[in-house]
């Protein structure tokens, strides 16, 4: 089957929705099949497999910033891919983002067409400064054969704009690359309790209440580090400041790190901790972390609890709240045995969301697709 995986975000730059695509890209090659990446970029891009759409802009929106591409000359260049391509399959995701995915579908008359929806309440995209009228939402909605939500609340924000049958089908995560048999990074292996964050640096992934809750336990309990992971962002010197201001040891910015060397930080954590303030729509670095047999702790959205069970496999607090969660990552600080027992729970959870049964999941989902097409049947 020839596969297209278009993600209108950045290429080069990390983010949940390309390296779904990504990760998903890889698992249907290794299974033989031939993938196209479409999808705006920053930076030149060697992979044959990936086909650039356009140039990326960052645009600042409240909570993240979107690196998309805004042009509305894409036209030609989709019409060109198209033609020469001859997809079996067009996978769009966030199939209403402009300009690229929306842009794709204007065209894709003649394409089984599906799409994925990612996000969740309050982030933008199917209303993403109304760039996209009622009229023209309904007639690209119109030429999807199937819909697919990464979780449950992704699917309530979704259906609230966009008519039509959804399937669940949740992000996956390689147990091949994060198991518990990777290695540490042994410079962080000295007896001390890591505490470990993996993400970007922008407001909603809750960075600021983290570091506040350190702060209060660093004064209580000198055998803990804090090691943030993720590239420098907008908020990045901000919360450097705050490290160097309030004289707080033992915070390690790491910076980006190589993707393969990820699983490496993830099993250098005793606790994993991920304060995101809401727009999460799933979790994946909790399953990431939860496949290394990492105890959790998060807020308690609807994304992270579709995915983590309160007492289980880690601690959900409420957002924003650094009290609770000062208190939750106490409790894990002097509990080991509790850490122990989150850690293999998470192990025991995680098969589900493994890589392979996902795309299982979606080449099925593929199939029903274009029996869709054929019997000229919309869902």
């Amino acid at each position: 089957m020839k596969i297209a995986l278009v993600s209108p975000y950045d290429y080069v730059h990390p983010g949940g929705v390309i390296n779904h695509v990504l990760a998903l890209s890889h698992e249907f090659t290794r299974m033989g099949h031939e993938v196209k990446v479409l999808a705006p970029t920053s930076d030149e891009v060697s992979d044959p497999n990936f086909i650039k759409m356009g140039r990326v802009f960052p645009i600042s929106v409240p909570g993240t910033v979107l690196r998309i591409s805004p042009s509305l000359r894409l036209a030609s260049r989709i019409n060109r891919v198209l033609e020469e391509e001859k997809f079996d399959i067009i996978h769009l995701h966030e199939p209403f983002m402009p300009m690229l995915c929306s842009a794709i579908l204007k065209y894709a008359d003649d394409f089984v067409n599906v799409g994925t929806f990612h996000a969740c309440n309050g982030r933008p995209g199917y209303h993403f400064g109304r760039p996209i009228s009622s009229w023209m939402l309904n007639n690209r909605n119109k030429k999807l054969y199937g819909r697919i939500a990464v979780s449950p609340a992704a699917y309530r924000y979704a259906s609230r704009f966009v008519p039509g049958e959804f399937t669940q089908i949740p992000n996956g995560v390689s147990l091949e690359r994060f198991n518990p048999s990777v290695r540490p990074v042994e410079e962080y292996m000295d007896g001390k309790i890591n505490i470990v964050f993996v993400g970007r640096f922008e407001k909603r992934k809750g960075v600021k209440y983290l570091l506040h809750a350190y702060k209060h336990l660093k004064e209580e309990y000198d055998n803990i580090r804090l090691i943030l992971v993720g590239p420098g962002d907008f908020e990045w010197p901000k919360y450097k400041q705050y490290v160097l201001l309030n004289r707080i040891h033992d915070v390690v910015f790491t910076g980006e790190v190589d993707n393969a060397e990820l699983p490496r930080w993830y099993q250098t954590a005793d606790i994993f901790c991920s304060p995101a303030t809401g727009q999460e729509s799933f979790g994946m670095v909790l399953i990431e972390a939860m496949a290394l047999g990492k105890p959790i702790v998060a807020t308690n959205n609807e994304g992270y609890a579709s995915v983590v069970t309160d007492g289980k496999e880690g601690l959900l607090v409420k957002p924003r709240d650094t009290r609770m969660l000062t208190e939750a990552l106490r409790r894990l600080i002097l509990d080991k045995s509790l850490r122990e027992e989150m850690g293999k729970h998470g192990i025991e959870t995680v098969p589900q969301y493994d890589w392979t049964s996902v795309a299982n999941r979606i080449l099925s989902f593929y199939d029903t697709a274009i029996e869709k097409k054929k019997n000229n049947q919309w869902s």
